[in-house]
Formats: C-alpha cells, sequence, structure tokens
C-alpha cells in the first residue's frame, strides 16, 4: 500500500509543502488585504457556540445583499466543496457528462472524474456545464455566457472573481442570471482565503435542485469565523474597502505587467487582480519547472499553470512594488 504521505497533492497556489511563501504572486487573494473591517468581525466571535441551524439569519441577509428570495440563497463550506456537492447532484440525478472550460479550476475536473462523469463534447450535450468570469487563470472573459441562460443543463457561473475585476463587466443580463448558479467566495476579495466560507445563488425556479443539495450537505458548514466574515462582507464600511482596494491593485497592476516584460515575459490579457504570462523558456517546460522551484526556495512563489493546461506558462496575482523588486531579484538570481 502506498504511503499516504506519497499520495499525489492538488495543485493550488498559497502553503505549500514549504510553508507559507513569504512573496505570494501563487494566490489570487487580494493583495491588498486583510480586509481590516471584517479581520475585527473575526475577532470578535465567540467560537465556543454552535453556529445557527440552518443559517436562516445569514441565508435572509445574503438574499437581501442581492435582492433575491431566500429560498434561492445556498450556503456552502467553500467554493470547492460546493463544485464537488452540485457535481455530486449532477451524477445523483444521472445528468451524465460535464462541460468543461479549456482552461479553468482543476477542481472542476477533479470532482467530475470522482463521480465518474464524462466530459462533453459541447456545452449543449451538458448536464452540468461550468463558466467563470474573470476566468482563471486567464482573467477573461468567458466566451460561454453570451448563451449560458439558453442551455439546457445545469449551468454554474464561478463568480469566484467578480469583485476582484478591474475592468469591464459581466458580460451576461438580468434574465440569463436567473437562469444560472452564481457561487460567490468572498474570502478572496477580502484578502482572508484562510476563512473557508461561500455561497450561491440558484436559478429561479430551482426550489427542486436546491433542497436536493441542502440533502446532500454536511452538518454546520460554516463555523461562526466564516460566518463572520461573510457578514462582514456585506456591509457598506467592507464594500467601500473593497473599492478602494481595486484602485490600488490597477496602479500595482500597470507597474507589474511593465516589470514583467522586462524581465522577458509575455503578458497576456485579464481584467482581474491576476494575469497569465507565457515564460522565457517556455519551449522546455521541464526546465522551466526547475527555474520556478528555485524560485520558491527563495520565498518567491509563481503558480505554474500547468495544472491550468498552459505549460510553459506562471499565474501571477498583482502584488505591491515590494514583493515586484522581489520577484524582480528572484528571477535574474535563478537563471
Amino acid at each position: 500500500m502506498a504511503n499516504a504521505s506519497n499520495a499525489t497533492l492538488r495543485v493550488h497556489g498559497g502553503n505549500d509543502l514549504l510553508g507559507q511563501p513569504e512573496i505570494e504572486f501563487s494566490s489570487n487573494a487580494n493583495a491588498c488585504g486583510p480586509c481590516p473591517i471584517a479581520v475585527r468581525a473575526i475577532e470578535q466571535v465567540d467560537p465556543s457556540y454552535y453556529p445557527e441551524s440552518g443559517y436562516l439569519t445569514l441565508r435572509r441577509q445574503l438574499a437581501n445583499f442581492h435582492g433575491v428570495g431566500m429560498d434561492r440563497l445556498l450556503i456552502a463550506a467553500s467554493g470547492s466543496e460546493f463544485i464537488t456537492r452540485i457535481t455530486a447532484l449532477t451524477a445523483v440525478n444521472g445528468k451524465g457528462a460535464v462541460w468543461l472550460p479549456k482552461h479553468a479550476y482543476a477542481d472542476y475536473a477533479t470532482a467530475a472524474s470522482a463521480y465518474r462523469l464524462s466530459r462533453a463534447a459541447t456545452p449543449e450535450e451538458a448536464g452540468l456545464v461550468w463558466c467563470c468570469d474573470p476566468t482563471s487563470p486567464l482573467g477573461q472573459t468567458d466566451e460561454l455566457l453570451a448563451r449560458a441562460g439558453q442551455l439546457q443543463g445545469t449551468v454554474v457561473l464561478d463568480r469566484a472573481y467578480e469583485p476582484l475585476r478591474l475592468e469591464g463587466a459581466l458580460p451576461i443580463d438580468q434574465a440569463a442570471l436567473d437562469r444560472v448558479w452564481q457561487l460567490w467566495t468572498p474570502n478572496k476579495v477580502l484578502g482572508l482565503p484562510g476563512i473557508r466560507a461561500a455561497y450561491a445563488i440558484a436559478p429561479v425556479g430551482a426550489q427542486a435542485q436546491v433542497q436536493q443539495m441542502q440533502q446532500l450537505a454536511a452538518s454546520w458548514l460554516l463555523g461562526t469565523h466564516g460566518i463572520a466574515m461573510l457578514e462582514s462582507w456585506m456591509t457598506a464600511e467592507t464594500q467601500a474597502w473593497v473599492k478602494g482596494s481595486l484602485n490600488t491593485l490597477r496602479q500595482w497592476k500597470v507597474q507589474q505587467i511593465a516589470l514583467c516584460t522586462s524581465l522577458g515575459f509575455e503578458c497576456l490579457p485579464s481584467l482581474a487582480n491576476f494575469f497569465t504570462a507565457r515564460l522565457p523558456g517556455h519551449d522546455d517546460p521541464a526546465a522551466l519547472l526547475k527555474r520556478i522551484d528555485r524560485i520558491r526556495a527563495t520565498s518567491v512563489k509563481l503558480r505554474d499553470a500547468t495544472s491550468f493546461g498552459l505549460p510553459g506558462h506562471a499565474r501571477l496575482s498583482v502584488q505591491p512594488p515590494e514583493s515586484q523588486a522581489a520577484l524582480r531579484d528572484a528571477w535574474w538570481g535563478s537563471a
């Protein structure tokens, strides 16, 4: 039997076998964070009590925040937990294949594989369709959104990076939005990825699916700290902080793209607080991975984009100027 320590680890940004990187380009969390309003709210909760059963108060608050009916609001332990659960629902209902974007978060495919769901050739043939806007790792517009509301399968719009959009707007109207699931994970924009808490807004008229999703959920999806973060997310003070942070990120992004270009990176267009770059040496991915590992040893972490289907590329979140300087020194030092 294989030792558990030798099991293949899923590829993610952030903390790894070397611990928490000092200079963090691999995670898309808001580099202006953590949001101080949310931190204060989290520090003030009492974790010695169970959260409210059913999260009725939180669901009502989130529904009011988004202007939807409470019966459309579903709590999730995290974005990844929701991905796994709605994939399980697709399998339970015998809905068949899953549509996955060409370049996307690997958990969509991981969940489909776990439930032995095949990959659909077209969105029209799928029982479960994944969209994300801005997309990850590219941070671009998801072209499928133009017809997402017309598809017959269950469509999920992952809005993880919508609050971190630095330009443009979501290319879908309200009528189409009301026909798809919307997945929200505010911990990224608040700079608090270590707090696991998310929620989804169901399509209009999807009460049966919502009930099934609730039946598939474990008890106590969120602890008190996750609840506090989501409650803080909805406040005017936090929303003002988010707006201010986006202005800062726009300035940092211009500087970072200029720096990366000077290093020989080919920076691809992005609407969000991150972008993907084709790296020098991209024609030799194995050697490039070794260079990225050498950079990681200096406490600077890049997100290799091979798991997204883009070998020879890295996804970089926008970071402050001092971190950008560290990247410059680490890149030249690793040659």
